[in-house]
């Protein structure tokens, strides 16, 4: 974990992602309640942005900053739970970025309102899958999120010091190397790994059979491990010195490793890698119809998208703004210049209603001998 004078660097420039955020703060035992804030001084018109630290800059909503004459205000959450809980409180925003997994949650609950895309100027730019995500879309037709981002759990491994194929998550279990495994140590995304390996038709709909046979699997694993992954600094020093040769991993960690020439590749693995997309929702009561469909409009626009590829490495939602990365960065983000076939591959995330019995089987798993 990186110390803390590189923690308040990272999150200062702008380094530091929003799961690594995440990782640091529940490692530490902090929420973002006790983090410092030290925003601008607030107009009563201004647009309010409730997002992940990191996508609270202007280079991710290009144009909005001259047209409005400043950026929204961006109060930061470290999950989307604690973003819930907080507007549920009377805290109010206009727009928030959860992801497409909380959407159908957060309406549930009666927080948001529906997208009007007639006002999104970059909709029929936008990927047709991502559009349509599985409880974003209501039956009448009504869109409930604009998706922006999106990203992947896959594979990353040393490519200097595995040579043979990589095509699948069983190279986590590979007797080959270990002591130099890595995988996650959460099971929103590791037990879903599992349960893609194993097969499992419906990850959110799991027997006793299918938790069993997902401990059985990770008790395989667990002698052929360096350690759990927690943040992915830690991931990327191990990897950088070798400690670890193969671990599963996000596109932030791949970007970081291949900018730096670390020899890493990136790989989806015919299982499937994870895909998740996040994006905006209309938080209802914010009164600032005007301003939250031009920020709607900026965040989803190729030159945003542009500079999210770049940056951080992550997909955009735009179509076109793969056409305006040059090839050989598309090439050292793992990302090909139409990713229509790779979003409909994935595996996108859930929130299962076994977390918490996963979670056990892994602390079980990780207490064992």
């Amino acid at each position: 974990m990186a110390g803390s004078r590189e923690f308040i660097d990272r999150l200062t420039d702008g380094r530091m992602t929003r799961r690594e955020l995440n990782r640091w703060l529940a490692t530490a035992g902090l929420g973002l309640a006790v983090m410092p804030v030290l925003p601008r001084a607030a107009r009563a018109d201004d647009l309010i942005y409730y997002t992940w630290s990191g996508y609270d800059v202007k280079e991710f909503m290009p144009g909005f900053v001259e047209k409005h004459g400043s950026t929204p205000q961006t109060p930061l959450f470290g999950d989307e739970q604690e973003a819930l809980t907080k507007i549920q409180s009377g805290f109010q925003v206009d727009l928030a970025h959860p992801c497409n997994n909380r959407v159908s949650i957060w309406r549930d609950a009666g927080v948001i309102e529906p997208v009007d895309t007639s006002r999104l100027e970059h909709w029929g730019e936008l990927f047709d899958s991502l559009k349509t995500l599985k409880g974003t879309v209501t039956e009448d037709g009504q869109h409930w999120f604009l998706p922006v981002d999106w990203g992947m759990t896959a594979l990353i491994y040393r490519s200097d010091l595995i040579t043979d194929p990589v095509d699948s998550w069983e190279l986590l279990w590979d007797p080959k190397y270990k002591g130099k495994l890595s995988i996650g140590d959460g099971m929103a995304d590791t037990g879903l790994i599992v349960a893609t390996l194993l097969k499992i038709k419906d990850p959110n709909n799991m027997t006793a059979d299918d938790l069993a046979r997902i401990k059985k699997k990770l008790l395989e694993q667990k002698p052929l491990l360096r350690f759990y992954w927690n943040d992915e600094t830690t991931l990327e020093q191990a990897l950088t010195s070798g400690e670890v040769v193969a671990s599963s991993s996000w596109n932030g960690a791949a970007a970081t490793l291949i900018d730096q020439g670390v020899p890493v590749k990136f790989v989806s693995p015919k299982e499937g890698a994870l895909t998740y997309c996040c994006g905006l929702v209309r938080v209802k009561g914010g009164g600032h119809d005007d301003a939250a469909y031009d920020l709607m409009n900026a965040m989803s626009s190729p030159d945003a998208g542009k500079w999210l590829i770049e940056t951080y490495g992550y997909g955009h939602s735009n179509s076109k703004a793969f056409g305006m990365v040059a090839p050989e960065m598309l090439a050292k983000r793992s990302l090909p210049k139409d990713p229509t076939e790779m979003l409909g591959q994935g595996v996108y995330s859930t929130v299962s209603r076994h977390l918490a019995e996963l979670s056990q089987i892994l602390e079980e798993v990780k207490a064992s001998q």
